[in-house]
């Protein structure tokens, strides 16, 4: 095969896989338990469903000052609606 037809399929299926939003989520892999006090401090969350993608279920806590979302056990999610923290929306306490 010629070089410039390899060349072009390659920088065509790289430009295909930019553009179409393919990407590998990012689940989480174990939970942990969480203190009321990081759970008063979360900005937003989000679940993480094992019907879907990810193999476990999890609640994506993201909280003040931290960079990566902290992965909490399911259980958190009857608290966190308790506590009026609206699901992938930013609410101060």
């Amino acid at each position: 095969m010629d070089l410039k037809v390899v060349f072009l399929v390659v920088s065509l299926m790289t430009l295909a896989i930019i553009s179409t939003d393919a990407y590998i989520p990012k689940c989480c892999i174990k939970t942990r338990d969480i203190s009321f006090w990081k759970l008063r401090k979360a900005e937003r969350w989000e679940f993480q469903s094992s019907a879907e993608v990810c193999d476990i279920d999890a609640v994506l806590l993201y909280i003040k000052g931290q960079k990566k979302p902290t992965c909490a056990h399911p259980k958190y999610k009857k608290l966190l609606e308790k506590l009026k923290l609206k699901r992938g929306t930013t609410t101060s306490l």
